[in-house]
């Protein structure tokens, strides 16, 4: 055996493997390399779901935190016909004691500090004169809805103008469920300047109870579904016969963008978010203004005419904007 041979092949082992060596230790390098920066620069470790602490980021665009007194959500009531006055305080409503919404807005101020959540109710006419009854002094439909609408889109700009991580959950009955609606279609379809349409998400959600201008699968439909529609759609072909009495149809675009997050509630035979196609137009109005206090359309704190697992149309509404503003983000404050 050549000494000389065996020490040349013993040489070229070792070179072998060091070089085995030196390639795995680059390749563990170059995995090491990957996974330090793919932690750096790829998919962030998701956030805590809602209600779990400080939101760490806002969206593009948005700030980081809002000023100390900012809620994180508003709650918006908007109160149905006859449960509310121009001049109620919006952050203790008093003028109207029996009114149905004040089941659900007491409840949500008792469970939440202010800091939650605000709970603000609109304060509008809330009147609908009656066109065959010649006596009636009330304000006609048409400025009492405006009214309620233009209060209530107000308190949103206003709030988001100072408020920008602010939350919105919208609640309303009958004429108020009306006005919550229009806000919602308006939001969602990017109409008016209510919020930009960029920052819909903010909307939470919007919860109808005897909506006027309802179309059954134009939203989430909870419990009961009637075939009906709103009293508004049904007299659409009314337009504005009745002096004051605007009956405007369908919202075009539905709820847009938001769709998913308005629900609504109808109890069988309300012919406010109930009624059939009429003839007689100055009789369905007519009709509509006595509907406003007829037992159906009066009886949703009771399961009656509307429950859903025993649950009234009020108690359903507390738990579901409950959870909402239970769920919402909690922006950082400076």
């Amino acid at each position: 055996m050549n000494p000389r041979r065996n020490s040349r092949s013993r040489s070229g082992r070792a070179l072998r493997l060091l070089l085995a060596a030196v390639a795995l230790i680059a390749i563990i390098a170059i995995v090491l390399i990957v996974i330090w920066v793919k932690g750096l620069f790829g998919t962030p470790t998701p956030p805590p779901p809602h209600g779990g602490g400080p939101s760490s980021s806002a969206p593009p665009g948005r700030p980081q935190a809002q000023p100390a007194d900012c809620p994180d959500v508003l709650t918006l009531v908007v109160p149905g016909t006859w449960e509310s006055t121009p001049n109620d305080d919006p952050l203790n409503p008093t003028s109207k004691p029996a009114s149905l919404l004040l089941r659900v807005s007491k409840a949500i101020s008792s469970e939440f500090p202010a800091s939650r959540t605000t709970v603000y109710t609109v304060p509008y006419i809330a009147e609908f004169r009656n066109p065959t009854i010649l006596n009636d002094r009330q304000h006609s439909y048409n400025d009492s809805r405006t009214q309620g609408y233009r209060r209530a889109a107000g308190e949103i700009i206003s709030t988001h103008g100072r408020c920008p991580l602010t939350r919105y959950v919208i609640m309303g009955f009958s004429q108020g469920a009306v006005i919550a609606g229009d806000l919602a279609s308006a939001i969602g379809n990017g109409r008016g300047n209510v919020l930009p349409r960029s920052d819909a998400d903010l909307v939470l959600g919007v919860g109808m109870i005897a909506d006027g201008r309802r179309q059954s699968g134009e939203q989430r439909d909870i419990g009961p579904n009637p075939p009906g529609v709103g009293a508004e759609v049904a007299l659409a072909g009314v337009g504005s016969l009745v002096p004051g009495t605007t009956m405007t149809g369908p919202r075009p675009g539905g709820f847009g963008d938001i769709r998913s997050k308005v629900v609504s509630i109808c109890a069988p035979g309300d012919l406010i978010c109930d009624a059939p196609t009429v003839s007689n137009p100055l009789g369905a109005v007519g009709q509509m203004a006595n509907a406003m206090n007829n037992p159906v359309h009066a009886m949703y704190a009771t399961p009656r005419y509307w429950s859903l697992n025993g649950a009234t149309a009020t108690q359903w509404m507390r738990g579901w904007a409950s959870g909402l503003i239970d769920g919402a983000p909690r922006p950082a404050h400076n």
